[in-house]
């Protein structure tokens, strides 16, 4: 392969992009183009997923044993560091890419196993126990018996538009990006087409808000656009705080460019000169990715002034958030950009009319800018013709809690529920029975194995009490104790409250008191267990208050995991009630602890590990549990070794 300067492969690109090659550059381009795809190499490739999960898995520690390997045999190899393919249960996920040979990707390669996978590989075998499956290309020989990675069960339903590149290219590379189709968009945009046509055409797509509410992006551009100011912000939000999402995160660390590129074109289309990426700052290696993507699009003139040499001016700047969940909401975001305390405010006037520093403002996430480059390339029909009636293309899911495959999926809107937990995701873990999804995050709502067979879209989930929100699947089996499931959202949604309005700051706080009163030890007074009782009864009320009176969506849809579960599970909230018990033995203070006197020996381990004193009894006789004195908190079944104290 041939080496060519930086420069040049920066002005070829450049001139290909504007359609300025000559038939001499012919040769070269194709030379250029073959070395940016790693089409016919003739160097060893190995591919490091990279990203926050792969390196949480130990990635870091795989690449040091690669490079060790490679150094120990004398040989010379390429180590590319890219973002997640999705499947973060199988990080760290190792693909090796030998001249002549099609790239074969391995999952769960920590660093006792790089040198007996390379030494399998390089004597032309595969390892069978931990190959994912060889990449579908058009060049070099396929690997024998090996299946195609997209025939893989967690990757053969999806279809992938956003995250089309992650865990695939080099995500620091720009000249990767472009190599492989992008910012092709952006100059046939802002070339061939005025800002109106860009916002009829998004509208016309189909494509709604991946954030929230699923707001049409087109008709929100409009909004924007037909605002006469001569100054006007975009902005996107990735400040994603929802417990079990990290979409955003990972497309930037896998894909920053294909954001970029959406945010140019959303800004040309809207007639906006400034940008932000508002993004919290416990993401370092999505915002220094993006940092670095940023300054290379400004080196190759996408971004600044006169882009492309078409006359548009956009600059884009990162503002990072402090992790405040209320900042996720779009007025509360431009108050924290504005170096003001986070806090929402009424509506109108919406952000399109007056938003950022008063002046007409779009705020979109990190997937509804990373659909837009595929849809001004493939058209408005292509990408309407995705998905369902009135929920169009695909859509990015994260996958977590009880499953056995969890990462990131896109799937076409109108996938079921159940086709993406059991299919794509393998099921529940260890053979258990699957209880409930709860998607949307802490605003949304959870779904159960009734309404499994839903189709996935903005409607069909209002109307099971759920919504689609940023999109965080978390799954539950059986062993999960639904009124534990709402405490714990109730618990996070008060304390990132902003305070600013009354049914939200007190409302909240009273729903959670109420929650932690039927999940602790009843109390023996009679006050107590009336307040209780008249609590729970004004539980649903209270809720409902509170939707209807708080000042921002994030209020209004709090109570939401709280009346979902009331409405699905309410015989297990009235088990806690009335007969004080937690079937899924999650709720500590609900929990008895027995000792069996034919198994205790008397050792008196447990007597000493007892925090409250709850367990008597004197040396080689018997122990005995004050059932009032007792927490629950299980220090004495865990310090037994005779396996003696069992709890219900």
């Amino acid at each position: 392969m041939k080496i060519f300067e930086q420069n040049t492969i920066k002005d070829l690109l450049v001139r290909t992009l504007t359609d300025n090659n000559t038939n001499n550059d012919e040769v070269l381009l194709h030379d250029v183009m073959s070395l940016l795809k790693r089409e016919n190499i003739d160097t060893i490739q190995i591919f490091v997923g990279a990203g926050t999960c792969g390196l949480g898995a130990g990635a870091d520690k795989t690449i040091r044993a690669i490079k060790k390997y490679f150094s120990k045999k004398k040989l010379n190899a390429e180590i590319i560091e890219t973002g997640c393919i999705g499947l973060c249960s199988s990080e760290p996920i190792v693909d090796i890419s030998i001249p002549g040979k099609k790239r074969i990707s391995f999952e769960k390669v920590n660093a006792e196993k790089v040198e007996d996978i390379f030494n399998t590989i390089f004597a032309n075998n595969v390892p069978s126990d931990c190959v994912l499956g060889q990449f579908r290309a058009a060049h070099g020989e396929a690997w024998k018996d090996v299946a195609y990675l997209d025939e893989h069960p967690f990757f053969s339903k999806q279809k992938r538009i956003v995250l089309q590149n992650c865990g695939i290219i080099d995500p620091t590379s720009i000249e990767e990006y472009i190599a492989n189709g992008g910012y092709t968009s952006l100059y046939k945009t802002l070339k061939l087409q005025s800002p109106a046509q860009v916002c009829e055409t998004v509208e016309k797509s189909g494509l709604r808000g991946r954030g929230g509410a699923g707001f049409p992006t087109g008709k929100k551009w409009k909004l924007a656009l037909f605002e006469k100011q001569i100054q006007k912000y975009l902005i996107c939000n990735a400040d994603e705080g929802d417990p079990g999402a990290f979409m955003d995160r990972a497309v930037i660390e896998g894909d920053p460019h294909r954001l970029i590129e959406g945010m140019i074109i959303g800004a040309y289309g809207i007639g906006a000169n400034n940008g932000y990426v508002y993004i919290r700052a416990e993401y370092p290696l999505a915002i220094e990715r993006l940092k670095k993507a940023i300054a290379q699009a400004k080196d190759y003139g996408l971004l600044g002034e006169n882009i492309l040499n078409t006359g548009f001016d956009f600059d884009l700047k990162i503002k990072m958030g402090a992790g405040a969940f209320v900042c996720g909401e779009e007025t509360a975001l431009m108050h924290s950009i504005e170096g003001k305390r986070g806090t929402p405010k009424p509506r109108p006037p919406y952000p399109s009319v007056s938003g950022l520093f008063g002046k007409p403002t779009v705020i979109n996430n990190v997937e509804s800018f990373a659909n837009v480059a595929a849809i001004m390339k493939n058209g408005a029909d292509w990408y309407s013709a995705i998905g369902t009636q009135n929920s169009k293309g695909t859509k990015v899911f994260a996958l977590s809690g009880k499953i056995a495959k969890t990462g990131l999926v896109e799937v076409a809107m109108g996938t079921t529920l159940r086709e993406i937990i059991f299919t794509i995701a393998g099921g529940i873990k260890d053979g258990k029975k699957f209880k409930a999804v709860q998607i949307g995050g802490p605003s949304g709502g959870c779904i159960t194995e009734e309404n499994l067979d839903i189709l996935i879209d903005y409607e069909s989930l209002k109307s099971v009490g759920a919504m689609m929100g940023s999109g965080g699947l978390v799954v539950m089996d059986e062993g999960t104790c639904m009124v534990d499931i709402a405490k714990f959202f109730m618990d996070f949604i008060q304390r990132e409250s902003c305070g600013k309005c009354i049914p939200c700051r007190e409302g909240t706080k009273r729903m959670l008191e109420i929650l932690e009163s039927i999940t602790q030890k009843p109390s023996t007074e009679n006050s107590k267990a009336l307040e209780r009782f008249q609590g729970v009864i004004m539980l649903e009320k209270l809720g409902g208050v509170i939707k209807e009176t708080s000042l921002c969506g994030l209020g209004q849809s709090a109570p939401n995991p709280v009346l979902s579960t009331i409405k699905w599970f309410r015989h297990e909230y009235e088990e806690h009630i009335f007969e004080r018990v937690c079937r899924a033995k999650v709720c500590t203070e609900l929990r008895k602890f027995f000792i069996n006197p034919e198994v205790c020996t008397g050792c008196m381990a447990c007597l000493k590990k007892c925090p409250t004193g709850a367990i008597i009894g004197s040396k080689k006789s018997p122990h005995v549990i004050v059932e009032n004195k007792c927490i629950g908190c299980g220090a004495c079944a865990e310090t037994c070794k005779f396996n003696a104290i069992t709890f219900s």
